[in-house]
């Protein structure tokens, strides 16, 4: 008897021994996407470094990306307002959700975001983890709760084998629907425009037009769209038409400083004629909209950005001079990013 015992549990310890082996090698079967820092990108956010892309943790979340059951009534995705055929931004002055209610402000492109220190319009995130909860519980947006977002895919096999995949078991958990996601935009990088062919010096050169807007640009716009990112990540208060909505006060809503009153993250203007209307609440529909306002005057204002205040509220330009730098700008198109 004694023997028939040992027989058995040597062969339990084995079988036990063999599943943790196939867990560990399941678990460890997921290898991690490298991220490449294209020239004259910043560095990465600190916080990409806590969670690195896998392989299973971007299926994953782009799959939750492009999940429409993230919203009260199983209409909207991130995806609806950050559409991968206008570089992850939309179309609308103001995103549009559930039932078809307007925001506050642009949907933003979502691009490059391993490589930014500040997220929204504001700056209110700083980790792009704790992004996804915004929306999810937003009314204007999809006026759902994470919890319901959880019991909805959690009866879902799909889900429950990315889960398995990406985090070693099949729990679905809030935190991992943050993570998941974060990592699928933590692999959006646009760096193969014109400008970057140009740049890298692979065969192609600018038309006299646009080496000509190429400086103008570095003229009278670089200071604050600098980096490879083509923005230095500050806010500033330029003058742009204000908000009629109460709810805006710009970066003032986050630090609570009236200084800060009306001052916006400036925008990458990567892929900028995919991304129209501009300007946080889509004031401008086209780019020759905002350089002629620029031109014209902004409005006054105690926190003006000096670069404007020192030269009258205005960046004075010439019609050839817009049409130049509008042909720059359209470099920074990456065709390769924009998916049909």
């Amino acid at each position: 008897m004694k023997k028939i015992l040992a027989i058995i549990s040597a062969f339990l310890l084995l079988l036990s021994c063999e599943r943790a082996d196939d867990l560990d090698s399941f678990v460890f079967d997921n290898p991690e996407i490298p991220i490449e820092i294209p020239n004259g990108f910043p560095a990465l956010n600190s916080a990409v470094n806590s969670n690195l892309p896998t392989k299973f943790g971007v299926a994953l979340g782009e799959k939750l990306f492009n999940e429409k059951r993230l919203s009260g009534n199983n209409t909207i995705s991130c995806a609806s307002c950050h559409n991968p055929s206008h570089a992850f931004a939309d179309n609308n002055p103001k995103a549009l959700g559930i039932y078809g209610r307007e925001g506050l402000r642009n949907a933003p492109p979502i691009q490059n975001m391993a490589f930014m220190q500040f997220y929204n319009w504001d700056g209110n995130i700083l980790q792009l983890e704790k992004q996804p909860l915004v929306p999810i519980i937003t009314h204007e947006e999809m006026n759902s709760s994470i919890l319901e977002v959880i019991s909805k895919i959690g009866a879902d096999t799909s889900y429950k084998s990315l889960f398995q995949k990406a985090f070693g078991d099949e729990n679905i958990s809030a935190e991992r629907i943050y993570r998941s996601i974060a990592q699928y935009e933590y692999t959006l990088i646009s760096s193969n425009s014109k400008y970057d062919r140009v740049e890298r010096n692979e065969g192609e050169e600018f038309t006299a037009i646009e080496a000509e807007g190429f400086q103008l640009f570095k003229l009278k716009c670089a200071s604050c769209h600098s980096t490879g990112l083509f923005t230095d990540q500050t806010f500033r208060n330029v003058g742009f038409p204000l908000n009629s909505s109460s709810e805006e006060a710009g970066r003032a809503r986050v630090t609570g400083v009236m200084s800060d009153y009306m001052r916006f993250r400036v925008p990458s203007l990567r892929n900028i004629g995919y991304t129209a209307p501009y300007g946080s609440f889509g004031q401008f529909a086209t780019l020759k909209e905002v350089l002629d306002y620029f031109d014209e005057g902004v409005l006054e204002a105690d926190n003006l950005d000096p670069i404007l205040k020192d030269n009258g509220n205005r960046i004075p330009l010439t019609a050839s001079e817009k049409d130049a730098i509008i042909s720059f700008l359209n470099t920074l198109n990456d065709e390769s990013f924009v998916v049909d």
